[in-house]
């Protein structure tokens, strides 16, 4: 029964510690995952964007996976929508 006890306050800091971690890293990480996701999906022909790779251009056309982007030279390229 002592080592029961003795385990109490072990097992709470390990609870504890689990809450930490889900609320500082676990949860804003998922926030931002959700707000990139919408982002995405808002995305129309017309609208000026700049990728991950920071190509500058104005969106041509999209499609469920694509972004066909229009650059300034007047060349076309496809990028995935995920960049």
């Amino acid at each position: 029964m002592e080592q029961l006890e003795g385990l109490a306050p072990m097992i709470l800091f390990l609870v504890l510690m689990v809450a930490a971690i889900y609320f500082l890293m676990i949860r804003p990480q998922r926030k931002r995952q959700k707000e990139q996701q919408e982002l995405l999906e808002r995305i129309r022909s017309g609208e000026k964007v700049i990728t991950s790779s920071g190509i500058y251009g104005q969106v041509e056309s999209v499609s469920e996976d694509t972004v066909v982007l229009k650059v300034e030279s007047g060349a076309t390229i496809r990028v995935a929508k995920s960049s």
